[in-house]
């Protein structure tokens, strides 16, 4: 039976009711489930009828047996960074991350490993270290793309020339087919029943039909049947994108991993120069041989000299021994490159590799801002003949008009590249489809495959026929059959494949912009493009550790995809759809959509970490000023969203309140009303404000000061009225090095944060005027803020939500934090030298939006030693505080800040420069941090600290 593409009315509901009495993982058949799966990393969009999460191998074959019943087709997904548009369905798709991650057997003297197929790679990876092994292939998604759909795409990475692709890195199989029944799959093993006759039926075909090079992904590998090759029944499977059956068990071969390695970074004139290198690099053995052009590198990074750039990896037992073999690439490298550097040091040589890791999402977008899609993004050609095929694809892209950026496995010949397909109006799409072919044709020319890495999915498997032929493809066709009679396994891919051009995922999307509040610069002022920003790449899906970024602190707190910014901008896509075409059906109204966002923690993370520059704060803002337009909101909006007015309403009374919040009963009220978690304590108001105590020293006369005799330090309202201490700390701090006055810049002024954060949009922008209006002096003199989540607002919101006045984009500009200011006007103080360790967290907002480059240096020359964690404090303004994010909160100050503050030495100076971060540590870790200003300005009074400072 044919399995029906869609089931509506009583069917869908039989066929949930079925499965939840068949499974014991989740079933999820409702709009949110269903609209996070709509998509993959890939141009493509299918809307599947529910999701189920199975919690073991049984799971997948009962589930598997429900869909046959009911004629609903099945689609296996792992980490849903498939770029091909394989990992999307119209059935029921089975999501292997929630339950199926656990590595079942480790064995170092075999060198092998038995998982399920939700595990991540680097979990995987994690594990086998300890025993001086990993698994080979290396996806730049490794931090979440799973085994699974690792084996579903045969895919490679950057490792591949020492080690092979997925295929030639797994042993056996054990796989689920539509219907329920399993096979176990090794070499000799005989596959499905026929397998064997219909290879014998066809050897020639077999023998002379594939073309012979490293990265050949495309189509299905039916010549690891051959007699002579095993034959090998699961590494036939590998590659076939769920169109076969369900992965429930792989055992794969693990290699042994370098003790040490080096980076040989080889600088060209030109693309082409290091596209024609690379073969020549092969015979000395290095572990990757990766390639980029300048286009690719959007700010200075530490590159050697020249126009495009080979990264050569090198291992060894010691660091000296491959420090020597990447010398020795180097020097044969020589006479062809422009310029060389060997980097071995692990830091310098991630911060390289992160540039190519974050290629699939930075390539989305041009050197111009315009943006740029993937279809065509892994060709792979023999690596001789690369530097052609690169010549003949710059210039067929010129001949359309089309740009794009290419990159990757120069040693394996395989070419990533995103490129500037109008993908909206009819005639980008048939330009799409015209250059797909030709492209097709071109790479086949030059004895490639459509497919080096990704897999042909729907954007490559129509042209099949070009690359081997109608013969060998209708074998295809016959080869699927046997293993899914039914057709249920992810019909439309690969055999039988729905057309390039089809279930494109912008075809449901507005044409006209909508309506919004923020200007949205980087998008043209259109929302729709600002969330087409996120392509899917996931990198905000890992739970590692966080180093020093920061996203998505609520995806590691959960692990769940609506909590991740991926998730969250799936949703926003889906609402934008609408009616017509989306999921989600009530537009700004969405309670999915306001559900998902809730657990945002607005830390602006996603705007910095996330490769494309997904801004999901922002997004969060205005869908809460739409969802809440002319709608009463939640209590915590009323309270915390507008707590700069309540604040100065209450600091005359500082002292009754606070005698009042020690009052139990009267605290719990209190918090009940403001829809504040009642594990909270209510912080602690100012005796004295910290304007008032300026004015008070400074006395009123502070206009009679030229402006190069003065400096203004911000009173952002928690300075003003929670911590006055930091404001007082920083005013000497200034004074010392600057030898200035400082002076308030006005009064009343607010940068609008609590208002953004809670969406309340028009009553932003009313006190941000209000703000423009009462400052004092000159716009565009520095303004120094000490809270960082205000200097953020005060940078970004501020201009974007008053585009039209120009007094915002000057405010904007003069902001500096307090150690831009001092190295930028006061360069040649030297601060106190305290020399003592330091930890705590940076600002999650100072990560993301004002950058942390010169607190480093200062806290450098202050003698402060050590690293701040990345991460969010899961405090994070109102978050923190709302009802019901208690749980959550916690989970995210337990993610790195927490651990790093226990296990701090004894004498470690805790730091925060936000509130909420010395908060958020006072409450759930007993321990009182400072703001950077507070520690230097105790260092003025420690002579043993200070004796040798000049100012």
């Amino acid at each position: 039976m044919t399995p029906r593409a869609a089931t509506t009315g009583p069917d869908r509901t039989a066929l949930a009711d079925a499965l939840r009495s068949a499974v014991r993982g989740e079933v999820a058949f409702d709009a949110t489930a269903r609209a996070l799966t709509t998509m993959d990393a890939s141009n493509y969009r299918r809307v599947p009828l529910g999701v189920v999460a199975p919690r073991d191998a049984d799971d997948i074959a009962a589930a598997l047996a429900v869909c046959r019943a009911h004629g609903v087709p099945v689609v296996p997904r792992g980490g849903g960074t498939s770029i091909a548009g394989q990992a999307t369905g119209t059935g029921v798709v089975l999501d292997l991350t929630r339950h199926l991650r656990s590595i079942l057997e480790l064995d170092p003297a075999s060198r092998s490993a038995v998982v399920q197929p939700g595990v991540v790679l680097d979990d995987l990876r994690a594990a086998a270290a300890p025993h001086g092994l990993t698994f080979g292939p290396d996806p730049s998604t490794h931090s979440r793309c799973t085994i699974g759909g690792m084996i579903g795409n045969n895919s490679c990475g950057s490792h591949s020339v020492a080690w092979g692709t997925t295929a030639d890195n797994v042993h056996a199989l054990t796989v689920a087919r539509y219907g329920g029944d399993t096979l176990r799959l090794e070499p000799g093993a005989p596959g499905p029943a026929g397998l064997t006759e219909l290879v014998a039926a066809h050897l020639a075909l077999l023998r002379t039909g594939f073309p012979g090079l490293p990265r050949r992904i495309s189509g299905y590998a039916m010549d690891a049947l051959l007699p002579e090759r095993g034959p090998d029944p699961a590494r036939a499977f590998c590659g076939s994108e769920g169109t076969l059956g369900v992965v429930t068990e792989a055992t794969l071969r693990l290699v042994e991993a370098p003790a040490a390695r080096a980076l040989a970074v080889l600088g060209y004139a030109d693309e082409s120069a290091a596209a024609e290198a690379a073969p020549g690099l092969l015979p000395h053995h290095p572990l990757t041989v990766e390639g980029m052009a300048a286009d690719l590198v959007r700010e200075p990074a530490g590159l050697p000299r020249g126009a495009a750039w080979l990264f050569v990896e090198t291992g060894g037992a010691t660091p000296a021994e491959a420090r020597s073999h990447a010398e020795r690439i180097a020097r044969a490298a020589a006479p062809d490159a422009v310029d060389t550097a060997v980097v071995t040091d692990p830091a310098g040589q991630r911060a390289l590799w992160r540039i190519r890791e974050d290629a699939a999402g930075t390539a989305t977008r041009t050197p111009e801002g315009s943006e740029a899609w993937p279809g065509w993004e892994d060709c792979a050609v023999p690596p001789a003949r690369l530097g052609p095929y690169l010549r003949d694809f710059r210039a067929l892209l010129t001949e359309h008009g089309l740009r794009g950026t290419p990159y990757g496995h120069f040693g394996d010949g395989c070419i990533h590249v995103r490129i500037d397909f109008d993908l909206l109006s009819t005639d980008g799409v048939t330009r799409f489809r015209t250059f797909s072919e030709e492209l097709a044709t071109l790479v086949v020319a030059h004895g490639g495959s459509l497919s080096g890495e990704h897999g042909d999915g729907q954007a490559r498997a129509e042209l099949l026929p070009r690359m081997y032929g109608d013969e060998l493809v209708a074998l295809f066709g016959r080869f699927k059959d046997l293993w899914d009679p039914d057709g249920g396994m992810n019909p439309g891919i690969l055999a039988r494949p729905a057309r390039l051009d089809e279930n494109l995922r912008f075809d449901v999307l507005p044409r006209a912009p909508v309506d919004v509040a923020f200007g949205y610069p980087h998008d043209g002022g259109d929302f729709s493009a600002a969330v087409r920003r996120c392509v899917g790449v996931a990198k905000c899906r890992t739970r590692e550790a966080p180093g020093t970024a920061v996203m998505c602190p609520s995806f590691r707190a959960t692990g769940q995809e609506e909590h991740s910014t991926r998730g969250r901008a799936r949703l926003l896509h889906e609402m934008l759809a609408g009616p017509a075409g989306g999921v989600i059906t009530d537009g700004w109204r969405s309670t999915e959509v306001r559900d998902a966002l809730d657990l945002c923690l607005s830390c602006k993370g996603c705007r910095s970490d996330c490769p494309v520059g997904v801004d999901m704060a922002t997004y969060k803002a205005e869908f809460l000023h739409h969802h809440y337009r002319h709608r009463l909101r939640p209590a915590s909006h009323y309270a915390l969203g507008r707590l700069p007015q309540w604040l100065r309403l209450a600091a005359p009374f500082a002292g009754a309140l606070n005698a009042a919040a020690r009052v139990r009963p009267l605290a719990a009220l209190a918090k009940r009303l403001a829809g504040i978690a009642p594990e909270r304590s209510i912080p602690v108001l100012a005796s004295e404000t910290y304007t008032r105590w300026l004015n008070r020293r400074r006395g009123r006369g502070t206009h009679l000061f030229s402006n190069d005799e003065v400096a203004t330090v911000w009173p952002d309202t928690f300075t003003e009225y929670l911590s006055p201490e930091v404001g007082r700390a920083a005013v000497r701090v200034v004074e010392a090095a600057t030898g200035r006055r400082v002076i308030p810049p006005g009064r009343g002024l607010c940068c609008g944060l609590t208002y953004v954060s809670t969406g309340q949009l028009d009553k932003a922008r009313s006190v941000m005027r209000r703000t423009l209006d009462r400052l004092a002096g000159p716009h565009g003199s520095p303004v120094i803020v000490l809270e960082p989540s205000c200097a953020a607002t005060l940078r970004t919101d501020l201009p974007e939500l008053l585009p039209d006045d120009a007094r915002a984009a000057e405010l904007a500009a003069s902001v500096h934090t307090l150690a831009e200011y001092l190295e930028e006007y006061a360069p040649d103080w030297r601060p106190p030298h305290l020399d003592r360790p330091v930890t705590g967290q940076t600002h999650c907002h100072q990560h993301a939006v004002l950058g942390d480059g010169p607190d480093r240096r200062l806290r450098e020359r202050a003698g402060l030693t050590g690293e701040l964690a990345g991460g969010c404090c899961g405090l994070a303004g109102n978050f923190g505080f709302e009802r019901g994010h208690w749980e959550v909160s916690v989970a995210c100050a337990e993610d790195a800040l927490l651990p790093a503050v226990r296990e701090a030495a004894p004498g470690t100076e805790i730091l925060a420069d936000g509130f909420s971060c010395r908060t958020q540590l006072s409450q759930v870790g007993g321990v009182r941090a400072r703001h950077l200003a507070e520690v230097l300005a105790a260092g003025l009074d420690e002579p043993e600290a200070s004796g040798d400072q000049t100012w």
